[in-house]
């Protein structure tokens, strides 16, 4: 997993950088493999379902000042109070999303169908019982940040995926991704891709049933041997 040099005594690792923002993965070594990303707008930075770690307002930093956090998976709540409570900005939740603003202790806003002063429109994804997940879609580079449905973490990947659908929704895949036509997409879980992405993204959801029985062997596998 590529980074580009930084200080050694920071416990972050920096991955999809382009003009227009950067993601980084907290704990490399962790098996979630958790990545959160800063996306730079016309409207500031806004920090995307983020894990606080010493010195990463340093990365912020580097692309503007800190306009708002955004929560884009009812599971991610992860830091995004206290990123935002220290910035002293709101967190940014889908309209449509329940049981989140309870438990941030912090300004919540609500996002309709774009990100507020941005080009990053707001898609519903998945909406059910169990589980409420929405994506950013940016116009001006066609750039997709999607948390959870898709991912790039090794316990999501069969066969030669480069991105792969989450191992609980492999039967039942999140069509909606196929209305977009990424060049990049941002991912929750291992290192995003940057160059023809809308290409993976079709081919994990084409082939997600017929490589299930592979990806639950490969990762029972995993798990056993530790």
């Amino acid at each position: 997993m590529p980074t580009n040099t930084q200080d050694e005594t920071a416990a972050w690792l920096e991955t999809n950088r382009w003009e227009r923002g950067v993601s980084y993965i907290p704990y490399p070594d962790e098996m979630m493999v958790r990545a959160s990303h800063v996306l730079k707008t016309d409207a500031g930075v806004f920090v995307v379902d983020p894990i606080d770690v010493d010195s990463i307002d340093d990365l912020f930093a580097e692309f503007g000042d800190v306009a708002g956090v955004v929560i884009l998976l009812d599971r991610h709540k992860r830091d995004s109070a206290a990123v935002a409570n220290r910035h002293d900005v709101s967190v940014y939740i889908p309209e449509w999303m329940s049981g989140v603003e309870e438990d941030i202790d912090a300004p919540v806003e609500r996002m309709h169908r774009q990100l507020p002063g941005t080009d990053y429109g707001v898609h519903k994804i998945i909406k059910n019982t169990f589980w409420q997940e929405a994506a950013l879609y940016g116009d001006e580079d066609d750039t997709l940040v999607v948390p959870e449905a898709v991912g790039a973490a090794d316990y999501f990947l069969a066969g030669d995926e480069r991105l792969g659908v989450h191992p609980m929704l492999r039967l039942f895949p999140p069509k909606k991704l196929s209305r977009l036509d990424p060049e990049r997409v941002l991912v929750g879980h291992g290192e995003g891709v940057m160059e023809g992405a809308a290409e993976d993204i079709a081919y994990a959801l084409r082939g997600s049933r017929g490589r299930t029985p592979g990806l639950y062997a490969k990762n029972l596998k995993s798990l056993v041997l530790g």
